[in-house]
C-alpha cells in the first residue's frame, strides 16, 4: 500500500471541525497530519495524532504535506490558497471559492503556474436529495424541467456574534448558502442567461445579508434560489416541475446533522434520507399519479475519495476550479443585480 497523502487543515471552526477533519480522517489514502488552529485542545480531543500549529506558514514549509485545505474565514481564502500554491501544495478551498471571480481567477492562474490541483469543497453535490433530483433530471423523469425552487431556510432569530453574521467582506447568507444552491443549479442546467437577486437583512440587529431570493433565467426554465433565517416552517428543500411531472422534497440531507453530532462518516445508514421526495408523474393519458422516488444515499466522503484519486492517479478532481469560478460569477452577478435593483445579463 502506498503511503497516505499528508494533509494540512487550516482552521478548526465549523467548516474545519465538522466537515473537513472527519471526512479527511475517514478517507483511505489521506492522513490528517497538521491542523492550524488557535485551540490546540479542541483539535487534540478529536484528532490526537494530528500536529497542531498556530501559523499557516509552518504547514506550507513542511515538505511532508502534499495537500492544504483552507477552511478559514472567507476573506482569507485567496491569500492562504495563493501562499499554499506558491509553496507547491495542492489546495482545497472551502466554499465560497473567493470574494469574487477576479480573486478566483488569480488563484486558478497560480495553480496553473505551480502545476498543482486546486479544487473547491462544494460538498452538497453529494446530498441525498440532490443526487435523487439529478437522476430524475438526467433520465427525463420530469420531462423538460420548467421550474425549480431550491430552498435552504432556517429559523435563527438571534444574530450570532461571529464573522459570518457581521458586515464585512465575504459575510452573509449569499456567501454562505448561496454557493451551495448556485453550484447545484449549475450542475443541473448550466449557466443562466440572466440573474435577478434580492438580498435582504430581516433580523433585528442584522448587519449582514440574512435573506435572499434569486432568480436564474434560462430560455424557458426558471430557477428560484431562496434562503432565510426567520422561517419557522422551513420544510421545503426542492420543488421541481416539468412537462413530465413534479418532484417535491422536504427536509435537509442528514449528513451535516450527523457530523455535528460527532458521528463518523460511514456505516449502513450513513447518508440515508429519512424524508425521500414525492415524485408525481404525468402518464401518457395526462393522468398525474405518485410514483416511487427512492434515491441514492448521500455521501460527502465521495468528495475526498475523488480528490485523492485526482492527486494520486491523475483522475479529474471532484470539483474543478473552473466550475467553482462559474459559481463565483453567479454570486457576483447576484450582488450586482441587488445593488442595481434589476436583472443583469450573465455572460458565463
Amino acid at each position: 500500500m502506498p503511503a497516505p497523502l499528508d494533509v494540512a487543515l487550516l482552521g478548526y471552526g465549523l467548516a474545519g471541525r465538522v466537515f473537513h477533519a472527519p471526512l479527511i480522517a475517514a478517507t483511505p489514502g489521506l492522513r490528517l497530519h497538521t491542523v492550524v488552529s488557535r485551540d490546540p485542545a479542541a483539535v487534540a480531543a478529536d484528532h490526537p495524532h494530528a500536529r497542531v500549529v498556530a501559523d499557516p506558514a509552518q504547514a506550507f514549509a513542511d515538505p511532508a504535506i502534499g495537500l492544504v485545505v483552507v477552511a478559514t474565514p472567507n476573506h482569507t481564502h485567496s491569500p492562504l490558497a495563493l501562499a499554499a500554491l506558491d509553496a507547491g501544495k495542492h489546495v482545497v478551498v472551502d466554499k465560497p471559492f473567493a470574494l469574487d471571480a477576479a480573486e478566483a481567477e488569480s488563484m486558478i492562474e497560480a495553480a496553473g503556474r505551480a502545476g498543482r490541483v486546486l479544487s473547491v469543497f462544494h460538498n452538497r453535490r453529494w446530498d441525498a436529495d440532490f443526487l435523487a433530483l439529478r437522476a430524475l433530471v438526467e433520465t427525463g423523469g420530469l420531462g423538460d424541467v420548467m421550474e425549480l425552487h431550491s430552498h435552504f431556510d432556517r429559523f435563527r432569530p438571534q444574530v450570532p456574534d461571529r464573522w459570518r453574521d457581521r458586515e464585512g467582506p465575504g459575510s452573509g447568507l449569499w456567501y454562505d448558502l448561496g454557493p451551495h444552491l448556485v453550484d447545484q443549479a449549475l450542475q443541473l442546467f448550466g449557466p443562466p442567461l440572466a440573474v435577478c437577486a434580492d438580498l435582504g437583512r430581516q433580523r433585528d440587529g442584522a448587519s449582514a445579508v440574512d435573506w435572499f431570493h434569486v432568480r436564474l433565467r434560462y430560455a424557458r426554465l426558471r430557477v428560484l434560489l431562496h434562503a432565510g433565517t426567520l422561517v419557522p416552517g422551513h420544510g421545503l428543500r426542492f420543488a421541481a416541475h416539468g412537462t413530465g411531472g413534479s418532484w417535491i422534497k422536504h427536509g435537509l440531507d442528514p449528513q451535516e446533522e450527523a457530523l455535528r453530532a460527532g458521528h463518523a462518516p460511514g456505516g449502513a445508514d450513513w447518508g440515508r434520507d429519512p424524508q425521500p421526495g414525492a415524485w408525481l408523474r404525468v402518464d401518457a393519458d395526462g393522468t398525474v399519479r405518485e410514483a416511487a422516488a427512492t434515491g441514492p444515499r448521500g455521501d460527502y466522503t465521495a468528495y475526498y475519495a475523488r480528490l485523492r484519486d485526482a492527486l494520486v492517479d491523475g483522475a479529474p478532481p471532484p470539483v474543478t476550479a473552473q466550475e467553482a469560478l462559474l459559481a463565483m460569477r453567479v454570486i457576483d452577478a447576484g450582488i450586482a443585480s441587488a445593488a442595481q435593483g434589476r436583472e443583469v445579463a450573465f455572460a458565463g
